[in-house]
């Protein structure tokens, strides 16, 4: 009966579309009344404050001020323009262009939807011009932002960390060195997906056409809407752009029931990419990776500072924001002092939601250890089989499910407390459990109906959010694909810490 008073009261207000955070304090209070009465309740408010004060948390505000001003900078548009020049002339190789790009902002926004939406506004339409659906457009890129949870920096490794401790400790630089493979294996499984993914190639080739005969001085064809692209590749829109400007984004569907498919009239005609036929030129690829270095540079003092020693976590988040407002006002000078407030307090509102949520979801985590709730489950679940393998899967599945509702952060303290002890008891280790957890609520980003970067993507293509669902099932099976592989194989999370000793 307590179970189905949590939980249920839990579920009963997400239904009532109450957000996720009241939904968690709601129903603790509520258990907590009836289990106990008023009284009970007079812990609450220092279990919450207790969960906020941690100083390992202090890391979440910084990443993501460091998250924004790196968002309102051309860190982007440089970063695509480096891809571009090293791959772009390969085949798909705007598709490897857009992974290799979320890579590496992941690796500086450690947010999904703000990978998204850094880098759509360019990447999308570029697509679109390379003969891909929007649908398969807006698909990928949602699909590499979901990277940016798993590569590091990572807010949710950090919040697994903490909230996993009460189990068994394990570092946050272990945990950034464990998703390191993964991400990458990610990044391989959606490039893959992408090279056969139906494109119009008639459209590609005479794009291609046109753009090498614009390239050689030779007039275009009468009517054209070509793009104007620099012969470097680099964007075509001002410093500090890193989404398409409102005269540029991509026209609405006029039938949303009909296949979006995007022809060359629909591109913006100052798409800020061009279509590589041929290999870049060394002197393109070193005036792009010139401009790209301020970004470059970011995760090297990360992760290197963590695992050189140089600082913790924590302090390498509060070196990233100085360092990249440094960047924004002095080096590229996207940024001018007046927009520091609306810096700050975007990145305050932003923080202050994630740490509400860590607050209620204490709460729920703590109601659900005093009544022994995590021991009822755990007895549940091997009730139903003592088999390993079956138990893993359907944890996993629960976690699938659970994250088409959840973001991540609430979704650790809600599932740690009842799967974590059941995994370590099956032998698993906590690297391993991390890590599966992370890709696996990572795939939620894309699930529907919430799917919070598949509905970032659908904007930027503007296509009707179900559109971009069809588009997304080959990713979606190619990043289960990938969450089994992190599953049953521990050594693809545990190789890369181990070999640094972490």
């Amino acid at each position: 009966m307590l179970e189905l008073v949590l939980f249920g009261s839990f579920l009963l207000l997400l239904f009532l579309g109450v957000p996720v955070a009241f939904s968690m304090g709601i129903s603790s209070v509520v258990t907590i009344l009836y289990m106990q009465g008023v009284s009970a309740l007079f812990p609450s408010s220092g279990i919450m404050y207790a969960s906020m004060s941690s100083e390992t948390l202090l890391a979440i505000p910084f990443f993501i001020l460091a998250g924004v001003i790196m968002e309102l900078t051309g860190i982007s548009a440089r970063l695509i323009e480096l891809a571009n020049a090293c791959v772009g002339h390969r085949k798909s190789g705007i598709a490897l262009t857009t992974i290799l790009t979320a890579l590496v902002f992941s690796s500086i926004s450690g947010s999904g939807p703000a990978t998204v939406a850094a880098l759509g506004g360019i990447l999308i339409p570029a697509l679109a011009k390379h003969g891909y659906k929007k649908r398969h457009a807006a698909a990928l890129v949602a699909s590499a932002g979901e990277m940016g949870i798993v590569i590091p920096p990572s807010i949710a490794f950090i919040v697994f960390a903490v909230v996993a401790s009460d189990y068994e400790r394990i570092s946050i630089g272990r945990l950034f060195a464990a998703g390191v493979v993964p991400g990458l294996l990610m990044g391989l499984a959606f490039y893959l997906v992408a090279r056969f993914l139906p494109r119009e190639m008639e459209q590609v080739k005479t794009n291609a056409k046109r753009h090498a005969s614009h390239a050689m001085g030779r007039p275009r064809t009468s009517g054209s809407n070509e793009s104007t692209s620099p012969a470097t590749g680099g964007s075509s829109y001002p410093a500090g752009t890193s989404t398409a400007r409102t005269s540029d984004t991509l026209p609405a569907e006029a039938d949303h029931g009909s296949p979006a498919t995007m022809t060359l009239a629909d591109i913006p005609s100052d798409t800020s990419m061009e279509i590589r036929t041929s290999r870049a030129p060394a002197s393109v690829v070193r005036k792009a990776f010139i401009r790209a270095i301020p970004g470059l540079m970011m995760p090297v003092i990360i992760l290197g500072g963590i695992y050189g020693g140089v600082f913790t976590p924590t302090e390498s988040a509060a070196v990233a924001a100085v360092y990249a407002l440094v960047i924004g006002l002095f080096v590229m000078r996207d940024l001018k002092l007046k927009d520091v407030y609306r810096i700050f307090a975007t990145a305050g509102v932003q923080a202050a939601r994630i740490m509400f949520i860590i607050a209620t979801a204490t709460l729920f985590a703590y109601v659900i250890t005093k009544y022994q709730i995590a021991e009822t489950v755990a007895d549940g679940l091997l009730s139903i089989t003592t088999n390993a393998v079956v138990i893993v899967l359907l944890i996993n599945l629960m976690l699938l499910i659970a994250g088409m509702f959840l973001d991540a952060i609430s979704a650790f303290y809600l599932f740690v407390p009842l799967f974590v002890p059941v995994l370590l008891e099956l032998g698993m280790d906590m690297t391993t459990i991390g890590v599966f957890m992370t890709v696996n609520l990572a795939l939620g980003l894309v699930t529907p109906p919430v799917g919070i970067d598949l509905f970032v993507a659908a904007g930027i293509a503007k296509i009707p959010f179900g559109e971009a669902v069809k588009g997304i099932w080959p990713f979606l099976l190619a990043g289960v694909g990938v969450l089994m592989l992190v599953t049953f194989i521990p050594a693809l999370s545990n190789f890369l810490p181990n070999l640094l000793g972490l």
